[in-house]
């Protein structure tokens, strides 16, 4: 056996010399084997080991011992403990989690603070082959895509260092073998043997039907999870150049994408572009996303219809205006309004850019009239003037025209993303007349004749310009 893990070490190169190495220890048969043989390698490869045990408080009397059962063991080892105990139902409560995710959080983010905590540069945990194949299984079941159907990963970045399973090249019945001549007697979760969850029912009644076709079927898995890792990762190279092209902002908590871009990307790429946004967003814990959850996503970019919404897990919502769709874990109704006073010479800056006034006794010559700039006949404003974002029933008087527009109206028309319209900036007169929406229209009020004395020039610049 330690054959068959020190050339799959080799192979990966998960265990470099002299550095510090966690190790997630519940007290069962697999992590009692490799807690044993990383030891064994700690003098070799100058190792620093450190055993990380969390009590979930999820079964009793039972679980408590499993503390006391590890700490023990690495007393008589002379191995550095560290253990907590963790209230994991009343977290799963707070959060609306499974226990099984809740048990997972709470345990992860444990092991990342002894890392913070002993400069650890690796995390070692001990699935093995027979988890790998229950988890390739699962979620082929559950309809995962990508990298998820790749299973578990060799290793990947976790906290401040790295995440390594150097027992996924083995079988239980190969790590219970080890146990046995090592003189190892470990703690038994009784809840491994229950058919509650999907896991154990794939262990107790799928795993052993395929095992009897073939014995290393564990190796297979693991050699099919290496080659898909391969080529996904190749794809998420091409996707990442592809989305560069489609996503138009990208915030903390939010990203808008050009819906007209995306879809003339080769569907693979539309796939894995969603998922990579997913990853962003949810700063790497993604929750459980499916096939169904990335059809519905299309689908939604695809309808002719010009708006429409999604919500995915964890309150992250989708909507689409024309050819913009936004992801964020913000609505259109969170959006906050505001309102600031404009400087006739000055800067006002806001969440979409910012606008600038100058006063001029002259026209100027070097002036570039767009839709971004205009000017106004001071004498005929009234100020202060204001920058605000829009408010029910919001009208304005536009040139050439009779009667009013409203500003709601003039979005639709414009084609702009519903998510932007409440932080569209509009610039009102002193006596609450709209006199212009930048980037968009401006009003009759104030226009400039061969009679201005003072002239006003007001310049719009986006955030993204």
């Amino acid at each position: 056996m330690r054959q068959v893990v020190n050339s799959f070490i080799k192979k990966h190169s998960l265990l470099p010399s002299g550095v510090t190495v966690v190790v997630g220890v519940s007290g069962g048969p697999d992590s009692l084997a490799l807690l044993h043989f990383v030891k064994e390698k700690e003098k070799q490869l100058k190792l620093k080991v450190i055993a990380a045990h969390v009590d979930h408080m999820l079964r009793g009397d039972e679980s408590a011992e499993d503390y006391i059962f590890v700490e023990n063991f690495c007393r008589k080892e002379g191995i550095l403990f560290e253990g907590v105990k963790i209230n994991v139902r009343q977290y799963q409560i707070e959060h609306q989690l499974s226990s099984q995710v809740a048990a997972r959080e709470c345990r992860y983010r444990f092991f990342a603070d002894v890392m913070k905590k002993h400069q650890g540069h690796i995390l070692a945990l001990a699935h093995h082959g027979d988890d790998q194949v229950e988890t390739m299984i699962m979620r082929q079941i559950r309809g995962a895509q990508g990298t998820g159907l790749a299973g578990i990963p060799v290793k990947r970045s976790f906290s401040e260092g790295v995440i390594i399973r150097p027992f996924l090249c083995l079988s239980k019945e190969e790590i219970n073998h080890y146990c046995q001549m090592n003189n190892l007697i470990p703690r038994i979760d009784k809840s491994n043997f229950t058919s509650k969850y999907m896991r154990n029912r794939i262990r107790n009644e799928i795993l052993p039907i395929l095992k009897r076709e073939n014995p290393s079927v564990h190796l297979r898995f693991q050699q099919q999870s290496e080659l898909m890792l391969d080529d996904e990762h190749f794809l998420e190279r091409l996707t990442e150049q592809e989305m560069n092209k489609v996503i138009i902002t990208k915030e903390a908590k939010r990203v808008v994408l050009s819906i007209s871009k995306l879809i003339h990307t080769p569907i693979p790429l539309q796939r894995r572009g969603f998922q990579l946004i997913l990853n962003y967003l949810y700063e790497g814990n993604v929750p459980e996303i499916t096939t169904v959850h990335i059809e519905q996503f299309l689908l939604l970019l695809k309808n002719d219809r010009p708006s429409g919404a999604l919500d995915l897990p964890s309150g992250l919502k989708v909507w689409k205006s024309y050819d913009q769709c936004v992801l964020s874990f913000e609505s259109e109704k969170d959006a906050k309004g505001y309102e600031c006073q404009l400087p006739l010479r000055g800067i006002v800056t806001f969440k979409k850019g910012k606008i600038i006034g100058e006063v001029f006794n002259s026209l100027p010559d070097h002036l570039q009239l767009n839709k971004n700039v205009i000017i106004c006949d001071l004498e005929k404003l009234t100020v202060p003037l204001l920058v605000r974002t829009r408010l029910q029933g919001d009208c304005m008087s536009l040139q050439g025209m009779r009667g009013t527009k409203k500003i709601k109206e003039l979005f639709i028309n414009k084609k702009i993303h519903r998510s932007d319209r409440d932080n569209w900036p509009i610039v009102v007169n002193g006596d609450g007349e709209i006199l212009w929406v930048p980037g968009l229209r401006r009003s009759k009020l104030a226009l400039p004749s061969v009679d201005t004395r003072e002239f006003l020039v007001l310049y719009y610049k986006d955030v993204h310009s």
